[in-house]
């Protein structure tokens, strides 16, 4: 993913930014194959995202289909799994057939953007005001704009209430507070708390709140706040509180043990709300990510996919492109989708409003107010410190390096050419 609703999807993007500016050179960024491609009238546009499974790829093609009435276009909605869409967006380079508006996970858009693939959204008067720094941020490169997404995520600390009221548990806030409550709720065949530490990047993501928070830096990963990060996670395995299985659990399996009863917490992301509600004997809350010291608010990763208008020899094309992505991040589409996907939606009074409707919704709105960027420090090298950081977690988490070392080697993996 990310994979739906800003789940963070996981790929090396590196290697394929310069086969892409290849490309790109050698075809001169031709694109759609749609109505009205050459000349005059553009009466469709292409699409192409990774929102496969059914019932997303239906809400997605409803709302494109609604906004593509609105710009006067039909919309041809294309949808590949996660894994393939770099892939594609490769071939159609190369075969001069990129699509008119294309969707990807955000941490993508910086790599995309450099290859010259991608148009500015000033050019076609798009208004990005109203959204929060960090979000805004997610969709710019080289201090221009090139995406937009309808909504994003972050994550969060899910727990059981009737777990915690029995154990007389109060809900963990600082990182003391999350050792000691993990303990207190662990029995046998549950065990207090759970993460994804498998060798993924999905594991680097649930890292980061515990190392932004402590005032460790993706920049420098072999420091000591980054250690105390990463010795808080092993504390928690070497002591039984966690699972030693979450070296192979990705943020859905996490779900699953939460949801049967085998962990009392977890920490994962808002899109597993409709799961969880459709869960009538499950009474779950949910609060922020604990911090080190007590009154700190949570640095959290913020997730979510931008959409973009690829280069094309057509700019009537890109022109309605841009008219479609418009209508996808009005207010009243954010909310909507926010509410279908269980996200943020990507305006700031809007997400006001949005965490009054629905409570549950309140945490994440409120940490995504202060989210940061993945790629914000790194740019296109952030794969290669995700890659460390997830590399130090399976070292750590297994024993076979202290965290110090383990980080060590995550800098060098994170520096390395």
């Amino acid at each position: 993913m990310i994979s739906p609703a800003g789940r963070p999807t996981r790929r090396t993007a590196v290697r394929w930014a310069g086969a892409l500016a290849l490309a790109l050179a050698t075809t001169g960024c031709a694109g759609g194959t749609g109505a009205g491609s050459a000349a005059g009238e553009v009466t469709s546009i292409t699409v192409l995202d990774y929102y496969t499974q059914r019932s997303e790829h239906t809400q997605w093609d409803q709302v494109l289909t609604a906004c593509g009435k609105t710009a006067g276009v039909r919309v041809e909605h294309t949808s590949v799994p996660p894994a393939s869409l770099v892939p594609r967006v490769l071939r159609q380079a190369s075969s001069r057939t990129l699509p008119d508006l294309l969707m990807l996970d955000n941490a993508d858009l910086q790599q995309v953007a450099q290859t010259g693939a991608l148009t500015p959204l000033d050019q076609y008067g798009i208004d990005t005001s109203g959204f929060a720094e960090g979000i805004l941020s997610a969709g710019t490169y080289d201090g221009k704009v090139y995406g937009l997404a309808p909504y994003v995520s972050t994550v969060a600390l899910f727990y059981n209430k009737d777990m915690l009221a029995e154990a007389g548990v109060a809900v963990p806030r600082t990182w003391d507070e999350l050792k000691e409550a993990a303990a207190e709720l662990t029995r046998p065949g549950r065990h207090g708390m759970a993460v994804d530490a498998s060798a993924t990047f999905e594991s680097s993501w649930q890292f980061l709140p515990f190392l932004w928070s402590n005032g460790g830096h993706e920049k420098q990963l072999d420091t000591p706040r980054a250690a105390q990060a990463l010795r808080l996670w092993v504390d928690l395995v070497k002591d039984g509180s966690m699972s030693k299985s979450v070296l192979n659990w990705t943020q859905a399996d996490v779900h699953d043990q939460f949801a049967a009863g085998r962990t009392a917490m977890m920490i994962n992301g808002p899109w597993r709300t409709a799961a969880l509600n459709d869960d009538e004997d499950l009474r779950w809350g949910v609060a922020p990510v604990p911090v080190p010291r007590a009154g700190q608010a949570p640095v959290t990763p913020l997730g979510g996919e931008v959409w973009t208008v690829p280069q094309s020899s057509s700019e009537e094309r890109q022109k309605k492109a841009a008219e479609v992505l418009t209508c996808l991040n009005s207010a009243s589409n954010t909310l909507t989708l926010a509410k279908q996907h269980f996200t943020v939606p990507s305006r700031t009074a809007v997400a006001a409003r949005y965490a009054e409707q629905d409570p549950t919704m309140a945490v994440f709105v409120k940490s995504t107010e202060g989210a940061r960027v993945r790629t914000g420090e790194l740019g296109v090298r952030w794969p290669k410190a995700a890659t460390g950081i997830y590399t130090a977690i399976q070292s750590a988490l297994t024993g076979e390096q202290t965290p110090e070392e383990a980080l060590r080697r995550a800098q060098q993996i994170a520096t390395s050419d």
